[in-house]
Formats: structure tokens, sequence, C-alpha cells
């Protein structure tokens, strides 16, 4: 007789606790990358006054995380595999999880801050927030679907 599969709605699924830090350490991968683009658009667009609207300021910021998470990853991954395999695992990571990372962590931008700003009080913010967002997605791809978002 096998073991009773847990479901979703059963506390033991979600008290694993290797799952739970599997899941924080690829969790936090993914913040760096997505971070370096996101910041790194903002802080352009801050010190650089394109006067682009605030909208697609975030949005390139979004993509540009995004991008710079999948280059991360295949970094990375390459230490694992060959550079091609390496990218289209990169690519496959679950973009749920990135996005939403992405879109809390702009989210918080303009709500701490009213706009595209990067202040010294707000990144350590942005960046809890960002990584707390997809935390639970992540550890339930790995526990439920045996998938990881590095």
């Amino acid at each position: 007789m096998s073991a009773p599969t847990l479901t979703l709605a059963q506390p033991a699924f979600w008290s694993n606790p290797g799952h739970w830090r599997n899941a924080s350490k690829n969790t936090a991968w993914c913040l760096l990358g997505c971070s370096i683009g996101d910041f790194g658009t903002i802080a352009i667009f801050q010190v650089f006054d394109f006067g682009w609207p605030m909208l697609a300021v975030m949005s390139l910021a979004i993509i540009n995380g995004l991008l710079t998470s999948i280059a991360l990853e295949t970094v990375i991954l390459s230490r694992q595999m060959a550079l091609a395999t390496a990218f289209r695992t990169a690519i496959g990571m679950s973009f749920i999880s990135m996005i939403a990372m992405e879109a809390v962590m702009n989210g918080v931008d303009v709500w701490l801050t009213g706009g595209a700003m990067l202040t010294w009080w707000v990144i350590p913010i942005m960046l809890l927030a960002g990584f707390l967002a997809p935390l639970p997605y992540n550890y339930w791809r790995l526990a439920a679907l045996n998938k990881a978002c590095h």
C-alpha cells in the first residue's frame, strides 16, 4: 500500500522544510537575476530623464528583469549542461513566478515612492516583496510537480 498523496489543502503539503529551503534558494537566484535588469533600468531612467511615462519605464524594467533572469539562469545551468540546453531550460522556467516577482517589486516601488524611483530605503522593501510574492508558488511547483525555478 502506497502512502497517500498530499493535496494542496492539507497543511502537511506545506510543511516540508527541504522544499521550503530549495524553493527559497531558487527564488533568491531568480530575484537576483530579475532585480539586476529591473533596478538597472529604473536607475538609468532616474539618472537620465528621458521623459518616458512611468508605465513605459516600469514595463521596460519588467522586460529587462525577465531577460537578465534568463541570462543568469543560462549561465548557472551551463555549468551542468550544454549552453543551448541551459538556455532552453532557462526560457522554460516559470514565467508566472518571474512576472509575479517583477510586478510586485514595481508595484511596491510605485506605491511607496509614487513612481519609478529607487531610493536607499525602498530597495530592501522591493526585494523582500519580490522574494515573498512567488515563494509559495515556487514551493508548490517543487512539491507538487517536482519542477524548480532556479
